[in-house]
């Protein structure tokens, strides 16, 4: 692990869903397991925070310098909520989307913000089951972050198919390894982001977008990379939860190697990187969705390769920016484990296959019982 000083620093936010042992459908405890896991010994307050539906419940690191940091705090958190999700009889569920959703639908988390989406978007507020990670990595400036924002939009959509952890959806295989993704993208401003000329250009547009009042907020600007409002970072976004906490190290490596190797480069040749055609990003984001690396995919010239070259093209390009910062061995060995072993998406679809429901759900809960399933709500292919 790199441990040097002038390293780029890091965070990471994670998404879960709290699911009930013995049904595996999504129920409504955030505020029961927010109390519990705020009053224990291994989480703060303030890093464990709710989301939009009250079945789903955030958590955030701290500032981080290294990937062995960033494990610690994931380890410690996620064993903060599901140790305060089973004192409350339900259990945190490491999944991009929930296999099966009630009749009933999930409340709202009572906040002005979510109830006014609740109100313009109800039925996409109901249908927002899924789970998320996004990683923060510091920029000098929002100049800089605009900057790389441009340089690594072509590179998004292997990161994506990587972390697809989410192919099961009311029951059945949606046949995406990314459904999520396909949740996500109704939303009206959400996907790959533009090509920005300058700051101006992209501050302007997000100014643009809230006097529209389409949106309510900068916070709805769902691109799945952006200048964060809160902190000196850029925010990626794309990737679904992850079932083990080393993928997500894995992935949070790459995502610094890929803004550390934007900022060198914008720091040598400050001309504006290639513009990659939008419609050809969106299409590789689709793409990536619904095949994860059981495909081609489209590198960031849009030309369609086999998965494993474009993971490969990618390693390449970040492998000195892993390098400096001490990541490249372990980052490389994680990665050769996904190769080999597949997807969390394949993952989730060999428990089905093997074991029916009650395997996925221990998967993605991390449970060692047995659950038990209605014969009603099995998966059907």
């Amino acid at each position: 692990m790199g441990s040097r000083a002038d390293v780029t620093t890091l965070g990471v936010e994670e998404e879960y869903l709290l699911l009930d042992p013995g049904s595996g459908l999504p129920v409504a405890r955030v505020e029961e397991v927010r109390r519990t896991a705020g009053l224990g010994p291994l989480a703060e307050r303030e890093e464990v925070q709710s989301e939009l539906l009250q079945a789903q419940i955030e958590v955030a690191t701290p500032v981080c310098s290294g990937l062995e940091e960033v494990g610690g705090h994931l380890l410690r958190l996620r064993h903060a909520v599901a140790s305060a999700a089973q004192a409350n009889g339900c259990r945190t569920a490491s999944t991009g989307a929930a296999p099966l959703r009630a009749a009933a639908r999930v409340p709202v988390t009572q906040a002005s913000r979510y109830l006014r989406m609740e109100g313009e978007a109800r039925q996409l507020v109901d249908e927002q089951l899924i789970c998320g990670m996004h990683v923060h990595v510091a920029v000098p400036s929002p100049e800089v972050g605009v900057a790389v924002l441009n340089r690594i939009r072509g590179w998004l959509p292997t990161l994506l198919a990587m972390s697809a952890n989410s192919p099961l959806w009311d029951g059945r295989d949606t046949g995406f390894a990314s459904w999520r993704t396909i949740v996500f993208s109704r939303w009206p401003i959400s996907g790959p982001a533009p090509h920005f000329r300058d700051l101006a250009d992209y501050e302007r547009r997000l100014e643009g977008l809230v006097e529209s009042r389409v949106i309510g907020d900068r916070g709805q600007v769902y691109w799945h990379a952006r200048l964060s409002d809160r902190y000196p970072t850029v925010e990626v976004r794309c990737m679904d939860v992850q079932l083990r906490p080393d993928d997500a190290v894995m992935l949070t490596g790459m995502v610094r190697g890929l803004v550390a190797t934007a900022i060198a480069e914008e720091s040598v040749d400050a001309a504006q990187a290639a513009v990659i055609p939008p419609e050809m990003v969106q299409a590789a984001h689709w793409h990536a969705a619904r095949y994860g690396l059981n495909h081609t995919l489209l590198d960031p010239h849009g030309r369609a390769r086999a998965s494993g070259d474009v993971l490969c093209a990618l390693m390449r390009h970040i492998s000195p920016a892993l390098e400096a910062a001490g990541d490249l061995r372990e980052v490389s060995a994680l990665v050769h484990r996904l190769l080999r072993e597949g997807t969390p998406a394949d993952r989730q679809r060999l428990a089905v296959a093997e074991g029916g429901l009650a395997a996925l759900i221990s998967l993605v809960t991390g449970a060692e019982t047995e659950v038990e399933v209605p014969v009603s709500r099995r998966i059907a292919g």
